[in-house]
């Protein structure tokens, strides 16, 4: 069974920091890599970071590459997301997600992920 729990969202000032975590359990060594979505409100879910299970490489999206930094830890199972210089816009509920289907191309394509966390939030506000 499949199983992704997400934690260390809060409040935090703009220009500040968070780290979050993913802990997986019972995924296959099929599975491609760990995704990381945001949704605010009002907004559709869109595709954050992603890292890859089979060799490491990573990917952001425009909106937070030079703050966000995705790492793994495989002795844990974990995935985090370290998110510094945080803006009001990073406002979200954020989510990791994995499945079988996910590339480079599609990583920020929310269909691909079967397998979803139930979600942590993230505000940045002063």
């Amino acid at each position: 069974q499949v199983q992704l729990v997400e934690s260390g969202g809060g409040l935090v000032q703009p220009g500040g920091s968070l780290r979050l975590s993913c802990a997986f359990s019972g995924l296959s060594l099929s599975y491609s890599g760990i995704g990381w979505f945001r949704q605010a409100p009002g907004k559709e879910r869109e595709g954050v970071s992603y890292i890859s299970r089979r060799d490491g490489s990573t990917i952001y999206a425009d909106s937070v590459k030079g703050r966000f930094t995705i790492s793994r830890d495989n002795a844990k199972n974990t995935v985090y997301l370290q998110m510094n210089s945080l803006k009001p816009e990073d406002t979200a509920v954020y989510y990791c997600a994995t499945g079988l289907l996910v590339d480079r191309r599609t990583w920020d394509d929310s269909g691909r992920y079967p397998y979803w966390g139930q979600g942590t939030q993230v505000t940045v506000s002063s």
